[in-house]
């Protein structure tokens, strides 16, 4: 077994993550360190921090200069932190100590692995609203065609109502498309640069502080915070949760698919299930299984994250060394989820005849709520229930249908009472409004 499964050859297909994975390197985190270093030479050149040449000079070097990690790693184990010995590397690399003194004026190295991570989480948070799109998309599509399809609903694993294909697809779409909402007010309120210097006091940079980290957010594309969050790790708690929650809504995508594919029940089947090493008759819902799996996991992290966040005093290692083992596995199991979901989302199809068959078994009980209420308006609640309980027990204990029964007791009833496709409640108006608000994103 791979320490990861993300970057292990042998499940890169059961647990894919596409471009996220690249973010998540030696090299894409030592390349979004530099560009800080490079960003922050900029800004203080045209604030008059440091000359405007050695400014120049440090940029440029740092969208040319290539630092190999390994060369990185005595350093880092003596240090905790790789940036003491990338700046070593970096100023050694430019080969013009006149210009390299002035790299990483005034920072820390918390400022630095911090504001390159939010670097690489704006990408990885794009990626995935591209995914999420996508995924959407051909939900709506399911929601869409089956909005009208019939089929039993399940509560405590037992036949409840019934409802449509549509509804059930539109119950894990329209919280996917809230978290999609969500992600402007995210990315604003999240994706921060840090600028504190040594203490989170900004002490090294003088009265134009609060003015250079505003200009380094700008030249970076992120936010400024205005404060100090060396210590406050509700940004990363925030993106980290929004992952989460994707992750368990897709988590319960999954197992919903899988009940719905078990045997006896088989009203969803996959155009490409999994097979068994033995057994020919078996076709396993593993990218299903994949989702409720990843959804687990992205749990359990985030629990993780919650003590990561309790630093003491103005910077706390063992706090900090949790969230970077913690972090991203998360960002890269809800990646992973979201192109597993998307490709299920193409392959799932209902299986109409088994859904129609699952509407007329268990003795018609599907209808009790529908009679109960029927019945409530000839005689009160609690009477109405009462007979339609003794109704179900004597339809069970004979194996009889609960419609003839209760037609045979109440001939007044209308037939239609009993007819599926006639209770579906809000259903078909659910899948339809999910299918509307899909198609008007980005509208």
């Amino acid at each position: 077994m791979a320490a990861s499964v993300f970057d292990s050859p042998l499940y890169s297909k059961l647990f894919p993550v596409g471009e996220t994975g690249r973010l998540f390197s030696d090299t894409a985190a030592i390349r979004a360190m530099l560009l800080v270093e490079g960003a922050l030479a900029k800004a203080q050149g045209t604030l008059g921090i440091i000359p405007e040449t050695s400014a120049a000079a440090i940029h440029r070097a740092s969208l040319e200069i290539q630092i190999d990690p390994g060369a990185l790693a005595t350093s880092t184990g003596q240090n905790g932190v790789c940036v003491p010995g990338l700046v070593d590397a970096f100023r050694a690399e430019m080969n013009a100590p006149e210009h390299a003194q002035f790299v990483h004026w005034g920072a820390t190295s918390q400022d630095i692995i911090d504001t390159a991570l939010m670097l690489r989480l704006r990408q990885a948070l794009a990626l995935a609203e591209s995914d999420l799109q996508a995924l959407l998309s051909r939900l709506a599509d399911a929601a869409e065609k089956h909005g009208m399809t019939p089929m039993a609903a399940r509560t405590y694993g037992q036949i409840a109502t019934p409802t449509t294909w549509g509804a059930v697809v539109s119950q894990w779409g329209m919280p996917l498309a809230d978290a999609l909402s969500a992600l402007p007010r995210l990315r604003q309120s999240s994706l921060f640069v840090s600028l504190s210097g040594a203490a989170g006091t900004s002490a090294a940079l003088g009265t134009q502080a609060p003015e250079l980290r505003r200009a380094l957010a700008e030249g970076l594309g992120l936010q400024d915070p205005e404060r100090s969050w060396h210590t406050d790790r509700t940004p990363l708690l925030r993106i980290s949760d929004w992952l989460g929650h994707v992750s368990a809504i897709l988590g319960s995508m999954g197992n919903c698919l899988n009940g719905l594919a078990a045997s006896g029940i088989d009203e969803v089947r996959f155009d490409n299930p999994g097979t068994s090493s033995t057994m020919p008759q078996k076709q396993n819902p593993i990218d299903a299984t994949s989702l409720v799996a990843l959804a687990n996991q992205s749990s359990a992290l985030r629990a993780g994250m919650t003590s990561a966040a309790q630093h003491q005093h103005q910077r706390d290692g063992t706090a900090w060394f949790t969230e970077w083992m913690l972090l991203p596995q998360i960002v890269l199991t809800t990646a992973s989820a979201l192109q597993i979901a998307t490709r299920l989302a193409g392959e799932m199809q209902p299986n109409v005849a088994q859904m129609q068959a699952g509407l007329e078994t268990g003795n018609g009980l599907i209808h009790a709520e529908a009679l109960s209420f029927a019945l409530s308006k000839d005689m009160p609640r609690p009477a109405a229930q009462a007979a339609t309980k003794a109704l179900c027990a004597q339809a069970v204990a004979e194996g009889t249908s609960l419609p003839a029964l209760a037609l045979a007791a109440y001939p007044d009833l209308p037939p239609s009472l009993f007819q599926s496709q006639l209770q579906l409640g809000q259903a078909a108006t659910e899948a339809r409004a999910f299918v509307t608000r899909v198609r008007g994103i980005g509208k």
